[in-house]
């Protein structure tokens, strides 16, 4: 037998009689692409599952997917964050690969490329990672958001500092947890979705494959999870859902506005005309300024600008509106992006500056920063606002 197949990124479970073969493997290693290959090459599976959803296996094999995409539609749909976190993990996953002369998955091509050569059946064994980031998004506060885009931000600066012994640790981590490390250690419920709902996904997956010998390709950091499940159920569906909102997210989403209202009007009524208009100046001042200066982090369009400032203090008592949302919408239009700014996403994206230059990324950008900055308008608007009673 191949002297590579004796290596401690191969481990070897069983199901219900079938034979599975676990190959830990480094996204970003060229050693790990040659093993898959031997692998798969000697124990002839009937089946290969890979660490890939539907999603990601288009993004590595469909290098043109990015001209397809709909920005109104995305803005419309409030996906603009999950998109941008989803382009920056891409680029932090390509810059890195790209360091070790590997293109980003190639193990995992090489797996798929593989099994088709040997007759396999391919399974798609992750999770979608539109629901994986839904999913994280969901277990976040305000503030816990904040941090993740600017780690996210921060990753896309840090590639060219990454030594030697750092690509090493990352061979024994899953690429999110990675550039999400610092994240992960204050907010626990990130790495849960991101990690620990994954490892039983997968594990549910490869253990219910179809064939007798399954050879299973996944990231060196999911093996241990996969392990401490393997004996375990797991109810996948559940594993799929979106959490519904808390009855309290709802309810503060029209209290506070409510109360903000209702604190004009006090203001009014208890100090008068001039304190209630300066309590209006103080809201439309706090929430426009600061907006105005998200899109403007962002280099939205001079209207793109002039849109969030006015919409800022409005959109902020409307909890079916957001601010980021309207100022997307104007960018979108005062900057529409041609077939050429699609055609170089996955060129702009491998530095900080193509995300701003690129109209499609800087149209994401510009609904994040906008909406961050209404956000951080009100909390300064209400403090301010509280004085004049």
């Amino acid at each position: 037998m191949n002297d590579k197949l004796n290596s401690d990124m191969i481990h070897h479970l069983d199901r219900d009689g079938k034979r599975i073969i676990l190959v830990g493997t480094a996204h970003v290693s060229r050693e790990s692409v040659d093993l898959v290959q031997t692998v798969i090459a000697d124990f002839k599976p009937d089946t290969v599952c890979v660490e890939l959803c539907e999603s990601r296996a288009q993004a590595i094999r469909q290098k043109d997917r990015w001209q397809e995409m709909d920005i109104i539609k995305v803005i419309k749909e409030k996906k603009a964050f999950l998109l941008l976190s989803n382009l920056m993990l891409a680029s932090f996953q390509k810059r890195i690969a790209a360091r070790l002369e590997v293109a980003p998955g190639q193990e995992m091509i090489q797996a798929m490329d593989s099994a088709e050569a040997a007759g396999a059946e391919v399974l798609l064994a992750d999770r979608d990672i539109r629901i994986t980031l839904s999913r994280t998004w969901r277990s976040m506060g305000l503030w816990g958001k904040i941090k993740l885009l600017f780690q996210l931000l921060l990753s896309l600066g840090e590639v060219d500092e990454i030594s030697e012994a750092d690509v090493e640790k990352m061979k024994q981590q899953d690429m999110l947890a990675s550039i999400l490390d610092e994240v992960g250690k204050s907010m626990p419920q990130v790495r849960t979705c991101l990690i620990d709902e994954r490892d039983r996904y997968l594990t549910e997956k490869i253990r219910t494959a179809p064939g007798q010998t399954v050879v299973a390709v996944v990231g060196a950091g999911h093996v241990p999870g996969i392990k401490k499940y393997w004996d375990q159920p797991i109810d996948i569906h559940a594993l799929t859902l979106l959490p519904a909102k808390s009855m309290m997210s709802g309810f503060l989403k029209w209290f506070i506005p409510f109360c903000i209202c209702a604190l004009i009007m006090f203001g009014f009524f208890h100090g008068g005309a001039d304190a209630g208009a300066d309590m209006v100046t103080w809201w439309i001042l706090a929430n426009g300024i600061l907006a105005g200066v998200g899109a403007l982090i962002a280099l939205a369009h001079p209207l793109t600008i002039l849109s969030s400032i006015l919409a800022a203090p409005l959109t902020s008592l409307n909890p079916l509106i957001a601010a980021g949302w309207v100022s997307g919408l104007v960018e979108a239009f005062s900057r529409k992006p041609k077939v050429k700014d699609f055609e170089n996403l996955s060129r702009d994206i491998l530095s900080v500056k193509g995300f701003w230059r690129n109209k499609v990324t800087r149209i994401l950008l510009v609904v994040v920063f906008t909406n961050i900055g209404s956000a951080a308008g009100t909390f300064v608007a209400i403090p301010m606002m509280v004085k004049y009673l």
